[in-house]
């Protein structure tokens, strides 16, 4: 089938990339680079043995935006580097527009509001940037084994969480200049003439969420940190792994960047990241599928990708006959148990310290003559802070059994789930100090009385603490979202021997029908203290009849402000009904109103 050559309104876009042996994944590559919206595709390739090279030659020759290129690599230079000074002569690489560098098995994903190439490149021409620093997202085997001809963007569907930090490399789109700029596979790079030059400051780099990047990019690094990353515009899938078929096939196939036993077990286990789903991808399946099944009915195309697919299922079979595959493959196995928040990932060294230390003097002296407000970018919006909700937004999904660390805070086990918790109180947890203020002092809160209710609580963290320190008490544990309720029953079940007297809600609670919802809890429950731990509820929504036997009620906060806002709207409507301010609340970080 022959396609029409795309066209974008923005000029040139290109998508540049070096392969070897890539041959069963070449068409569903190319293809979604189309249907995201690139207009040329340029691959050179090297020391091919799989018909990768005659399939992107193939390709080539169907006029529909492919190039195909030999990577001739002088003794001595490693794949990337060569491809890299080859491209910066081409002429297609010299007149593009946007030009995108990236690997066999990155995916661009656009998350613009467009979902368009052209819509995301429309706003970065009007914001008059040069270059868009794009974040990683470490797509993991999502638990497949088998070798499959099913397009990749569709089997592996897992992926780690947003803002696990160890897996932020970058890839960068750019406008590109060979006057100042050399090309870079993760970024490019300043020519050192113009380093000094007052070029820098005239280009403005903004990362994948169309946000200033810090200026220490352009100068040095591979990988975003959390005040640059950023996925709201777009992202690159990086499906470094696979199946464990697949993976098994690329550590005897060799890597493009030659690196010694890259394919080992550490690597797995740092790229099979399964925590979350991600079905951004999903959004440009439709034409990607399309243009796909319009390529395959080549018969040429159809060949050579279904001959890829047999040569590497017959490779396969023949090793899985040796006791080294099973091994190897029991290896894999053990590495996918690593809990994410036990995975090491060994820094990149440093080319030249010595250099990469005179230019962070530089950064550091530039960066201190500007305001004290403008020296710093805050963290992107979801890594969340030690002011905000310890928990990722909505309820999610915990039904996947994925491998977890367990850490100990105030006696409670509690498992590091990246699908309930944000990065900020994962940090805080890894620590030992979630709600450490709260969880301290909730048992003299309770001293003497026999039931808490605690609502809004998220896991419920400080009432569990509270069973744990008065094993006499009974505790209700508030939450409508299901995920945290989950949650919470999972650490009462590590933490505490006995867990009778302990139960939870979902009860929604909203002033529809005079606070039925809130009447039922307070009558099914009869508690004698209450403490509120999420919204304020308005004063109005408690009554005589429904604070009959409650004594105590706490209000915990973080700042003056909190409680300001809780004494003036609880403090007077819970005074006419017999409760007073005790002052002791407020130095352990709770408004505590008592009616004894």
């Amino acid at each position: 089938m022959q396609f029409k050559r795309q066209t974008s309104p923005h000029g040139s876009l290109v998508a540049l990339s070096t392969m070897k042996d890539e041959g069963p994944y070449v068409v569903e590559w190319v293809a979604h680079h189309l249907a995201v919206g690139f207009t040329e595709v340029m691959v050179y390739t090297n020391d091919c043995s799989d018909g990768t090279d005659a399939l992107l030659k193939r390709l080539e020759a169907m006029d529909i935006g492919v190039h195909h290129r030999e990577n001739v690599i002088p003794e001595g230079m490693k794949p990337h580097p060569s491809m890299l000074k080859l491209a910066a002569d081409e002429d297609l690489i010299v007149n593009s527009d946007w030009l995108l560098v990236l690997d066999a098995d990155e995916f661009m994903t656009i998350n613009h509001p467009s979902h368009t190439l052209d819509g995301l490149v429309a706003d970065l021409n009007a914001m008059n940037a040069s270059a868009m620093v794009l974040t990683w997202r470490i797509f993991g085997s999502s638990g497949v084994r088998d070798w499959s001809r099913v397009p990749i963007t569709d089997q592996f569907t897992r992926a780690a969480p947003e803002f696990w930090n160890k897996g932020w490399g970058t890839k960068t789109m750019l406008k590109f200049d060979p006057k100042y700029l050399r090309l870079g596979m993760h970024r490019p790079i300043i020519k050192s003439q113009h380093k000094e030059t007052d070029y820098p400051d005239s280009v403005l780099w903004v990362n994948g969420s169309g946000r200033p990047l810090e200026e220490w990019f352009k100068f040095r690094g591979w990988r975003s940190i959390r005040r640059t990353v950023g996925y709201d515009w777009a992202q690159i899938n990086h499906y470094a792994i696979k199946s464990m078929d697949a993976y098994s096939l690329r550590k005897f196939r060799g890597n493009a960047n030659l690196k010694k036993d890259k394919y080992n077990s550490d690597y797995w286990s740092l790229q099979d990241r399964n925590e979350v789903e991600d079905l951004n991808i999903a959004r440009h399946h439709d034409r990607r599928a399309a243009i796909m099944a319009g390529l395959l009915r080549d018969d040429e195309v159809r060949r050579l990708h279904e001959a890829a697919h047999d040569r590497a299922e017959a490779r396969l079979a023949e090793y899985q006959a040796s006791p080294e595959y099973q091994a190897y493959v029991a290896n894999l196995v053990a590495a996918s148990d690593v809990p994410i928040s036990q995975v090491v990932a060994k820094p990149p060294k440093a080319r030249d310290p010595e250099a990469v230390k005179a230019v962070q003097t530089k950064l550091e002296q530039r960066r201190n003559e500007k305001p004290k407000e403008d020296r710093r970018t805050p963290p992107p919006p979801g890594w969340g802070s030690a002011f905000a909700s310890p928990y990722v937004s909505g309820s999610a999904d915990l039904s996947a059994d994925i491998p977890l660390e367990v850490v100990e805070n105030q006696t409670l086990k509690v498992p590091l789930d990246p699908r309930v918790f944000t990065a900020a109180s994962m940090e805080v947890l890894k620590a030992g100090k979630f709600e450490r203020r709260h969880a301290r002092n909730i048992a003299g809160f309770v001293n003497g009385c026999t039931r808490l209710l605690d609502l809004d609580c998220g896991i419920g963290f400080v009432a569990l603490r509270a069973k744990a320190a008065v094993p006499e008490l009974q505790v209700t544990i508030h939450e409508e979202r299901p995920s945290l309720l989950v949650l919470s029953r999972r650490i009462a079940g590590l933490s505490l021997p006995d867990q009778a007297g302990i139960q939870w809600s979902r009860a929604t609670l909203n002033p529809d029908a005079m606070w039925t919802g809130l009447n039922k809890l307070l009558a099914d429950t009869k508690p004698e203290v209450i403490r509120i731990s999420g919204p304020l509820l308005p004063g109005g929504a408690f009554t005589s009849e429904n604070l009959n036997g409650v004594r105590r009620l706490l209000v915990p906060f973080l700042d003056p402000s909190e409680l300001a806002a809780a004494r003036a709207k609880l403090a007077p409507a819970l005074a006419a009904l017999g409760f007073t301010e005790d002052s002791s609340g407020e130095p352990n970080g709770s408004l505590y109103l008592r009616r004894e």
